[in-house]
């Protein structure tokens, strides 16, 4: 990894949302959506669509990860390359009736995505309050 690989966070693969103490679950799959839909009437279930290539992205999912305090098991955490699973993207903003943006978090439950936030404004959901 290069210089600024190491200053900003980067990662040869792309999977820096695997790197920290968050037990991220890939999404990279149209069918898993039908899974967090499930799971989302007995536990909240989050969905972080983040752009590898994107300087405001990476900062979102630093700063995300920085003020992550759920204990384990309060939701399911799932990572969304959007650059690998562009098309997994796209069934999301279709699926739950949003706009597609990046970085973007979702929070569902029952089935329904309960709250969204893209860019900046993510800092400013309280996780604690959907568990």
């Amino acid at each position: 990894m290069g210089i600024f690989g190491g200053l900003f966070g980067g990662s040869k693969n792309g999977e820096e949302g695997n790197s920290s103490n968050i037990p991220w679950v890939p999404l990279t799959s149209i069918e898993q959506l039908k899974e967090i839909k499930l799971a989302s009437k007995g536990r909240p279930q989050l969905v972080f669509k983040h752009s590898i290539s994107c300087g405001i992205s990476r900062m979102m999912l630093n700063m995300f990860k920085s003020g992550y305090d759920l204990e384990d098991g309060q939701m399911d955490m799932y990572f969304l390359d959007l650059l690998a699973h562009r098309e997994v993207s796209n069934a999301v903003a279709s699926e739950f009736g949003i706009t597609h943006q990046s970085p973007q978090l979702l929070i569902i439950k029952n089935g329904e995505v309960v709250v969204h936030d893209s860019h900046g404004s993510i800092s400013n959901i309280n996780l604690e309050q959907y568990v």
